[in-house]
């Protein structure tokens, strides 16, 4: 008898739990019904679940959801972070594009090739880091709010134009796996079943099914590989001959963490592009081996091998740091283009000396080798902007976390306390990643980027305080701060009514105030430091 209490119990826990990872919907009137966690039976309705077995579904089932939505309900806007596709099993979808949209952000500090800025319509195939803007309706409102996100282009739409999708199609995908902001807004065109399936379960099913892997590259190749290989520095001047053939030759690839792409020692057969994520090179020292550098979106592993004379065999061992995606280009075909287009080739000789002069300077400095595997480790590649603390001239008064409240209405958006590499103290700030995992999942758009800047921040009238933000932030650089009020009697989502408000809290550099972050400018003994790369941090560690 006890048993059966417990288990039911259990039961009633698994449910709710389930219930809770789809509650950011609850927000959105434009949901009719959302599905139970489904069981296997349930998804065999579905032919995108035909090519796993029961386990495999049973599995499956806590990430995947099933919703009827209404007509005219916008499911993403452009600019929003997401973490799960939508597969339509009933309706009409159509994605639009209004915004001016862009390509994806390469980390200039880490390639030869920067990316050359130009305004929208000048150039059109160069990288433009330009921004839509978003309406997001205020929870509990009938007015709207504007934010504006940095979008980046990961469905191929000519601006002011859309496309439909029917039963069968997949979308969302991209941006979801890659980390990358939606550049279109989605909204059913008719009433939509829609099966919704979060990103870990997408992966699994990826890596499963061999049909599925080609299915969603082949959407990728259609929708987004064009403009993302003519937005990379290196392939912006190729000519629609040398471009069809890359776009025919390349294969995706994707890793999961620590899985390894290649290994020193072994043949050369191809160039690889990283187009989300970031990639460990290793090179064998002493009985171990080192970390000599890393990728980020946009580089590529393989072009010192096939340049340099010599060297058929890989010099490092290239591991994913995280989950990564990137673009396979058989060394044959890569060979052509560099002969064929006019400066390419002095594009990536620029690329190869810088990648040799890095890693030859690892190999001479030990501590710069440890020092890129902290950083890897820690997520430092990931910052924009990262508060250092010099320990040694520190007399922990205390003025940086007071002129933090002070300027944010007696609420500090840091901690002072952290890990540290060497004197430096990396204190518990924001570092305004490149990929914030903190925007995905966001029910009302409340964090989001600050126009095309590298601020991420949380606007406090449309935050509902459920802690998506928090909980998915690896750095544990937002809490949640009680305000003291209650939510009012007709509030939306209905479940918050009279609770307690919480909002999300962390840091926005001040940038509202014309004093920029007040964290260093009120030090002092001015130890405190913002800074935007690894390069600048290596820099205050060699000063």
């Amino acid at each position: 008898m006890s048993t059966s209490v417990d288990l039911s119990k259990t039961s009633l826990r698994r449910l709710a739990q389930y219930h809770d990872r789809w509650s950011s919907y609850g927000a959105n009137t434009g949901i009719v019904a959302i599905s139970d966690k489904p069981s296997v039976a349930d998804l065999r309705h579905y032919d995108i679940f035909e090519p796993y077995d029961d386990a495999f579904l049973e599995k499956l089932s806590p990430d995947i959801s099933i919703a009827l939505w209404r007509p005219e309900s916008v499911l993403f806007e452009e600019g929003a972070y997401i973490d799960v596709a939508f597969f339509i099993a009933q309706g009409e979808v159509e994605a639009y594009l209004e915004g001016v949209g862009a390509a994806p952000i390469f980390d200039a500090h880490r390639t030869a090739m920067i990316p050359t800025q130009k305004p929208p319509g000048e150039g059109g195939d160069k990288t433009t880091l330009t921004s839509g803007t978003s309406r997001i309706p205020h929870p509990g409102s009938t007015g709207s709010h504007e934010i504006t996100f940095l979008a980046s282009m990961d469905f191929d739409l000519p601006r002011g134009s859309g496309a439909v999708l029917g039963v069968g199609e997949l979308f969302g995908e991209i941006g979801a796996m890659s980390g990358w902001p939606q550049s279109v807004t989605a909204r059913t065109k008719t009433e939509c079943q829609l099966v919704q399936i979060r990103v870990p379960a997408l992966r699994l099913m990826k890596r499963r099914s061999k049909d599925l892997k080609q299915r969603l590259d082949a959407l990728y190749k259609e929708r987004a590989l064009t403009v993302q290989l003519r937005s990379t520095p290196l392939f912006s001047g190729l000519n629609d001959l040398y471009l069809g053939a890359l776009m025919e030759a390349t294969e995706l690839v994707s890793l999961e963490p620590g899985e390894a792409l290649v290994r020193e020692g072994e043949a050369v057969d191809a160039v690889y592009m990283v187009r989300s994520g970031f990639v460990r090179l290793g090179q064998r020292y002493g009985a171990g081996d080192m970390a000599v550098t890393y990728l980020s979106k946009g580089m590529l592993l393989g072009e010192v091998e096939m340049l340099v004379d010599g060297l058929e065999c890989w010099e490092t061992t290239a591991t994913a740091v995280e989950y990564v995606e990137l673009v396979k280009i058989p060394a044959s075909v890569f060979r052509n283009m560099i002969q064929g287009v006019g400066g390419l080739d002095e594009k990536v000789w620029a690329n190869v000396v810088a990648r040799l002069k890095e890693m030859g300077s690892r190999r001479r400095d030990v501590s710069r080798a440890h020092f890129t595997q902290v950083a890897l480790g820690t997520g430092l590649v990931q910052g924009n902007s990262i508060l250092l603390i010099d320990t040694e001239q520190c007399t922990r008064c205390d003025d940086c976390v007071r002129a933090c409240a002070a300027t944010h209405e007696g609420r500090p958006r840091f901690v002072r306390e952290g890990d540290k590499i060497e004197r430096f103290q990396i204190a518990r700030s924001c570092y305004h990643c490149r990929d914030p995992v903190c925007l995905v999942g966001c029910p009302t758009g409340a964090i989001h980027r600050s126009g095309a800047e590298v601020v991420v921040e949380v606007d406090d009238e449309i935050c509902i305080g459920c802690g998506t933000c928090a909980g998915n932030c690896p750095y544990d650089a937002i809490i949640m701060h009680d305000t003291e009020e209650t939510w009012p009697d007709d509030m939306i989502p209905t479940a918050l009514r009279q609770q307690p408000r919480q909002v999300a809290s962390k840091c926005d550099l001040c940038k509202d105030t014309g004093h920029g972050p007040a964290c260093v400018s009120n030090c002092p003994q001015g130890c405190a430091f913002r800074v935007g790369s690894l390069e600048e941090i290596q820099e205050l560690l060699q000063r």
